[in-house]
């Protein structure tokens, strides 16, 4: 389940995207001061984060530009959610890092698929679509792993592994970079902990032949690669 963060000083317009957001199926955190904001960021990273521009003390175009300046935010998906609609304003938004902007008033169904399209580019393994690579697919609905109908049994944490691999193909990840998302970025554990993950991820994907889907890159990390096939030639 998606975690999006709602930085809104109105109770009532937070409410509102609350409740859509609810129903829809994400896992919903209200703030509302940014220095209330900044404590829910500290505590644990959301996947996505709604931000109104006037807020109590300092606004969310300066926590914005906070949020791109620090190296466990820069990626953090922002959406910003104000009354300000002058072009400029808009600019200005986008420049400190909005990945989105929505001027107030608004349809709360054209938020959602706003939502959904930066979580698309930004955080796919946030979604609940279904992800096909190599002939191998994974289900978060369902919590199901197969190929060509055999079913793969998989641990929790080796699914919330493999789901992120497989939103996130062809790239090397680091062993705490894959901590940060899979476990939680606040998760204080060893990062071989990971390498016994992998080994356990493999050996269950070795029943469908696609266990050499995920490798290893010598002082770098991991890496799922589509090349099923070639590799099993």
């Amino acid at each position: 389940m998606s975690r999006i963060l709602v930085v809104e000083d109105e109770s009532a317009i937070a409410e509102l995207i609350s409740i859509n957001l609810r129903h829809a199926g994400f896992d919903v955190t209200l703030a509302s001061s940014a220095d209330q904001a900044q404590y829910e960021v500290d505590r644990v990273l959301p996947d996505l984060v709604v931000l109104d521009w006037m807020l109590p003390g300092q606004s969310g175009l300066a926590l914005a530009r906070q949020w791109r300046g620090a190296l466990r935010t820069k990626e953090l998906p922002i959406i910003m959610l104000t009354a300000r609609a002058e072009e400029t304003d808009k600019v200005s938004g986008l420049d400190a890092g909005a990945d989105d902007y929505l001027t107030k008033p608004f349809s709360t169904n054209e938020l959602l698929a706003r939502i959904r399209a930066v979580l698309r580019r930004k955080a796919p393994e946030a979604l609940d679509s279904q992800v096909e690579i190599g002939g191998l697919n994974l289900d978060p609905g369902t919590r199901r792993v197969s190929r060509e109908g055999a079913e793969v049994k998989l641990g929790p944490t080796e699914f919330r592994l493999l789901h992120f691999l497989m939103t996130h193909p062809e790239r090397v990840h680091s062993r705490s970079q894959l901590l940060d998302r899979v476990w939680g970025d606040h998760v204080f554990i060893e990062e071989r902990t990971v390498d016994v993950h992998v080994k356990r991820l493999r050996e269950a994907l070795e029943r469908v032949n696609c266990a050499r889907m995920i490798e290893t890159v010598r002082g770098a990390g991991y890496r799922l690669t589509q090349q099923v096939n070639m590799l099993q030639a």
